[in-house]
C-alpha cells in the first residue's frame, strides 16, 4: 500500500479534505513517473483505493480536484476514473488573469509587453503560415474593412483585429512566445474597455489604422519577408499605443467568468459565433 504524501503516512485523525488532496498530490506524481500522456487512464478507483488505503469518497474527491485543474476528465459507474487531458487553453487563460487582477496593472504595461512580443511573434510565424491561415487573415481583415462588403458590426470588428494576431500567434513555432501573445489578446478581449467620453470617430480611426497595417503585414507574410513583417508589426504596436492612451483606454480589474471564456483551441476561419462584451460603457481593442 502507497503511503500518502512522498513518504508520510496518513494520521487517523487527519480530516477528509486534507487526505483528498495528499492523493490528488500522489496522483500527479503517479502522472509525472509514468510519463502519462493525454488519453491515457488512470488506475480505476477500486485499484486506487487499494493503493492509497482511501475511501471512495476521498479518491472521487482527489479526482475531482484534478478535474477542476483541468488535469483530468472523470466519468463514473463501476469502470470509472478519470482520464489524462491536456490542460484547456481557456483555463489557463482564465487563471492567469484572475492572478493578474490582485496585480495592479495599467494599460502601459500591457502594451509595453505587447511592444516586445508582437514582432518577434509575428516574423517567427512567417514560415509556418498555410494558405488556409492566409485566407483566415484575409477573412478577418475584410471583416474589420469598413469599405468591404463583408464588414462587420463595430464591436466585433474589435473581435476580428485580435483574432488576426490569434493567427499568427497559432502559426508560431514557439509554445512560450505562443501562449503570451495570446494571453494577452485574451486580456484585450475580456479586460481593456474604453469609457463613454470615446468617440465612435475615434473608434473609426482606430479601426482604419489597424485594417491598414494588417494588409501590409500579410502582404509582406505573402512574400514570406519575415524581417519586414517585423518591422511592420513593430509599428503597428506603437500605433496602437498611441490610439489606446489617446482614448483613455483602461485595464478594467475584475475576476474573468466561466462563461465569459471563448472555447477554441485555434483562431475561426469563416465562422461568425464571435462572442463578445456588449456592456453600455466598453469596447473591446485590438
Amino acid at each position: 500500500m502507497a503511503t500518502l504524501g512522498a513518504g508520510k503516512t496518513a494520521s487517523i485523525g487527519i480530516r477528509k479534505q486534507k487526505r483528498a488532496d495528499l492523493v490528488a498530490e500522489e496522483l500527479k506524481r503517479l502522472i509525472t513517473q509514468r510519463n502519462l500522456k493525454p488519453g491515457d487512464k488512470l488506475p480505476q478507483e477500486v485499484k486506487l483505493q487499494e493503493t492509497f488505503g482511501v475511501s471512495k469518497g476521498t479518491i472521487r474527491e482527489a479526482l475531482k480536484s484534478l478535474e477542476v485543474q483541468g488535469l483530468v476528465s472523470v466519468s463514473t459507474g463501476p469502470a470509472g476514473g478519470g482520464t489524462i487531458v491536456e490542460v484547456p487553453l481557456d483555463r489557463t487563460f482564465q487563471l492567469m488573469q484572475n492572478y493578474l487582477f490582485f496585480k495592479d496593472i495599467g494599460i502601459a504595461d500591457v502594451y509595453t509587453v505587447r511592444r516586445l512580443l508582437e514582432p518577434e511573434l509575428a516574423a517567427g510565424a512567417v514560415p509556418h503560415l498555410t494558405e488556409d491561415d492566409f485566407h483566415a487573415l484575409e477573412h478577418t481583415i475584410d471583416l474589420c474593412d469598413p469599405a468591404s462588403a463583408k464588414a462587420a458590426a463595430p464591436l466585433d470588428q474589435r473581435q476580428e483585429d485580435l483574432s488576426f494576431h490569434d493567427i499568427l500567434a497559432a502559426a508560431n513555432p514557439n509554445p512560450m512566445l505562443r501562449f503570451c501573445c495570446e494571453l494577452i489578446n485574451e486580456m484585450l478581449r475580456q479586460l481593456v474597455v474604453f469609457g463613454n467620453e470615446t468617440s465612435a470617430k475615434d473608434h473609426a480611426k482606430f479601426g482604419a489604422s489597424t485594417v491598414k497595417f494588417h494588409r501590409q503585414i500579410y502582404d509582406a507574410a505573402r512574400a514570406r519577408d519575415a524581417e519586414r513583417v517585423r518591422e511592420l508589426m513593430a509599428a503597428h504596436m506603437e500605433d496602437c499605443t498611441h490610439h489606446v492612451t489617446r482614448m483613455n483606454g483602461r485595464v478594467h480589474g475584475r475576476l474573468v467568468l466561466d462563461s465569459e471564456m471563448p472555447r477554441r483551441s485555434r483562431p475561426l476561419i469563416d465562422e461568425h459565433d464571435h462572442e463578445h462584451d456588449d456592456s453600455d460603457d466598453s469596447d473591446d481593442e485590438a
